[in-house]
């Protein structure tokens, strides 16, 4: 099985983007994707420097517009990514390149939201001086003990031995002085405390666009970085995009949830290398590689041959209620033939930390149950086969 990630901000770095421009088209596409953004993405991707390419505003619409013509470039027309992919997640702002690619959104419909992330987030992290900083080692409930006595938000808890502390740069100053035992701390070139509660000001504006946005349920099995679960309603996941730019990241359940799945290949896209490099710790004996520049496209395109899995007939997933999480399914009293209104829970999926609904989003008429009572599942495992109302 394969994951496709699309990493978050901070991965960019000066020039990246110039190898990109040889291939054919790809000027064209940001062009493109640049007029949607309001700004010269491709300048900002060959020529600025380091400084600029920090500010949120333009890293955000940069990192999201060579994610998602990159990934044309693995996959020539959608369809065939649809064909081959078994999940895809994004890290941070890397969660609407993966929405957009799932095709939840339009790329349009993506830049024009990122456009507004970006620029509320900046404003946002101008109100006050904020920052982030990386943790690494110490045990994990001891790092988050000693960061929120600080004051601090546990932010990005990304798996191996890595958690982002967001907040004040004076609480970040005092984090850096007395650090948690066994561990080091490293600040991040970040303009902000990103997924943290000083974030708050940019969901006003992130609401009021989102209403104005039409989706679709993702055509892939898309894993939330909010809490590893499983969505397939695309109104559920633009209403998770909207939220995250304050709620921490789970990276780590993420990386669980693709365990589960049984995922043995994982691709990132541009800009790569830093959510590979946490995958080789956490998911040790899964193939991993980061797409950094067009030569590493054949090693790409290998492994989607290799861990793709290339079905002729694939149901929609409208048809299909999938599990959410890993866990055992308590089935509700539902039969074949009955039929279910759209927002109708069908059963339960109990895991070792919560319990989670599993929901069909359009309803219909239950043609077959694919799973027993008290069964065990995995995330993004169809529960029950639907015949849509109405057809």
């Amino acid at each position: 099985m394969l994951a496709i990630v699309c990493p978050g901000q901070g991965s960019q770095t000066p020039g990246f983007l110039r190898p990109w421009l040889e291939l054919p088209d790809f000027r064209s596409r940001m062009t493109w994707l640049s007029a949607c953004a309001g700004m010269d993405l491709v300048h900002y991707g060959t020529e600025a420097d380091a400084p600029t390419i920090k500010d949120t505003a333009v890293a955000q619409p940069l990192i999201v517009a060579s994610g998602l013509v990159s990934l044309l470039a693995l996959f020539e027309h959608p369809v065939e990514g649809f064909r081959s992919v078994s999940a895809g997640a994004g890290h941070s702002v890397g969660e609407i390149t993966a929405a957009a690619a799932a095709g939840v959104l339009t790329a349009e419909q993506a830049m024009v939201f990122v456009r507004e992330r970006g620029a509320g987030m900046a404003d946002a992290a101008a109100v006050t001086p904020t920052g982030m900083s990386a943790v690494m080692g110490g045990e994990q409930s001891e790092v988050v003990a000693h960061l929120q006595a600080k004051g601090l938000t546990p932010a990005n808890m990304n798996g191996a031995g890595q958690i982002v502390a967001a907040g004040t740069l004076e609480q970040l100053e005092d984090l850096k002085a007395d650090p948690p035992a066994k561990a080091r701390v490293v600040p991040l070139p970040v303009a902000g405390a990103f997924h943290a509660e000083h974030m708050a000001p940019a969901l006003d504006r992130l609401s009021a666009f989102a209403g104005a946005i039409s989706t679709h349920d993702p055509r892939i099995p898309l894993v939330s970085n909010k809490d590893g679960l499983v969505v397939h309603d695309g109104t559920k996941v633009l209403k998770r995009l909207v939220t995250q730019v304050s709620n921490p990241v789970r990276w780590d359940l993420t990386m669980e949830t693709f365990k589960a799945m049984g995922v043995t290949g994982l691709i990132e896209i541009p800009p790569a290398g830093t959510l590979v490099g946490l995958a080789k710790r956490a998911m040790p004996g899964v193939e991993t590689l980061a797409v950094k520049t067009p030569d590493d496209l054949d090693d790409a395109h290998r492994m989607v041959r290799e861990h793709g899995v290339l079905e002729d007939d694939i149901e929609p997933a409208w048809r299909l209620v999938i599990a959410p999480a890993k866990g055992t399914i308590t089935r509700a009293p539902l039969a074949e033939g009955d039929t279910i209104r759209p927002g109708e829970t069908i059963g339960q999926v109990v895991t070792a930390r919560d319990a989670y609904n599993a929901v069909a989003p359009h309803g219909g008429r239950i043609i077959e149950w694919l799973v027993e009572d008290e069964d065990p599942v995995s995330p993004g495992q169809p529960l029950v086969r639907l015949h849509p109302a109405g057809a």
